[in-house]
């Protein structure tokens, strides 16, 4: 029993950390980047110009909002700038946000580690840690933003910083500023136009079927409705190709496990072969005999892999509210993929049964083998080893 249940806790511990992981970084590019659908402007995903913007429409934000599988729809205008102050200039990429309904997608205010989140129709900034480092920033100072508006139009600001936010994601961290909505607009000369509706869903399985039901009523030749898988096709290949080097490691490793209870069951029948001489020198039928061994294994590996859940349960819940921190030279080739360093743990339901089936699975074919000893074994000879 001590065998199979520890290696559902093992097979348990090391899924639900490659899942964890792989939610981590679907959660941080969705809800700060593109959202689970992106609605813009036919063709502005190809060059990302200012100049492809849509007029930020209410009626089209309250069908978008009456959909069921929808949580959030946050608008937002994104375009390029560089970022000045003193000797320093970095290129950056600028936000304008709805200041609340971006904090309630992305608690962006637990984030300040310096000075105030933006207000409604904030004339201020809120800077990346790493941004603000590289200009050598802090709150209170002012930076320049110059870029290009719409339609070639000088866009060209001052802006008092307000904040200093630490982005989960380190790309995001070295280049990002936000400022509100209706001070971006301005910035850019757009009036009341945005680059993108980003969409939050309750849950990705619903996915295709919100991008029907959009658009259903969304004018194909002018908006264009994109998953964030195609909006994120490296990281979608970074995962695939991630989990198939984890399903050939967690092959390895059910191929250890297998043979660990193998070894177990091996070793139990080995003991018990006199005994089981005995039953057939006194009456008892092969197959019946056989078929209470295989009985026996298979309530030992039912009650061994539910301990396994029971035990693993607590560990990775505890794990998932508070992931561990990752540190030197492992987290700073993390961050150059653009992944937060912490090692984050999923709870989701699916692989608990898919691991603990694996291993029950398992310990079935290993309960064969008693069964074969039972049909083969001279009785005799049993007798008298």
């Amino acid at each position: 029993m001590t065998s199979v249940y520890l290696a559902v806790v093992f097979a348990l511990f090391m899924r639900s950390m490659q899942f964890g992981s792989y939610d981590n970084m679907i959660e941080n590019s969705v809800k700060l980047s593109t959202g689970h659908i992106q609605i813009h402007k036919n063709g502005y995903w190809n060059d990302k110009s200012i100049n492809n913007t849509f007029a930020n429409d209410e009626s089209i934000m309250k069908k978008i909002n009456s959909i069921e599988e929808v949580t959030t729809t946050v608008p937002r205008l994104e375009s390029f700038a560089l970022a000045s102050s003193g000797n320093f200039t970095k290129g950056t990429l600028v936000i304008g946000i709805n200041p609340s309904l971006e904090n309630k997608l992305n608690e962006l205010a637990d984030k300040i580690i310096s000075g105030e989140y933006l207000s409604e129709n904030d004339g201020s900034a809120v800077v990346a840690e790493k941004l603000a480092e590289y200009l050598h920033v802090t709150v209170g100072d002012t930076i320049i933003l110059l870029g290009q508006g719409y339609h070639g139009i000088t866009a060209a600001g001052a802006y008092h910083i307000k904040g200093i936010l630490k982005m989960p994601v380190p790309e995001m961290n070295k280049q990002l500023v936000y400022l509100s909505l209706p001070e971006t607009q301005y910035l850019y000369a757009t009036g009341d136009m945005v680059t993108s509706y980003s969409i939050i869903l309750s849950s990705n399985d619903y996915l295709d079927d919100s991008i029907e039901k959009l658009k259903s009523f969304l004018d194909e030749k002018e908006y264009e409705v994109m998953p964030w898988q195609t909006m994120n096709r490296e990281m979608v290949q970074a995962i695939e190709g991630d989990n198939a080097g984890g399903i050939i490691m967690l092959a390895i490793l059910y191929l250890i496990i297998g043979f660990g209870i193998f070894g177990t069951v091996m070793m139990m029948t080995i003991e018990r072969k006199k005994e089981f001489a005995v039953l057939v020198a006194i009456g008892m039928q092969r197959s019946k005999l056989a078929w209470i061994v295989f009985l026996e294994s298979l309530i030992i590996s039912s009650i061994s892999v539910i301990i396994g859940i029971i035990l693993s349960i607590p560990l990775l819940y505890y794990l998932h509210l508070n992931p561990i921190p990752l540190s030197g030279d492992l987290a700073k080739t993390l961050e150059q993929f653009g992944v937060e360093a912490i090692l984050p743990f999923s709870i989701d339901s699916y692989f608990f049964f898919e691991q603990a089936a694996i291993v029950f699975v398992l310990s079935v074919l290993a309960a064969l083998y008693p069964i074969f000893v039972i049909n083969k074994f001279t009785v005799i000879k049993s007798l008298r080893d």
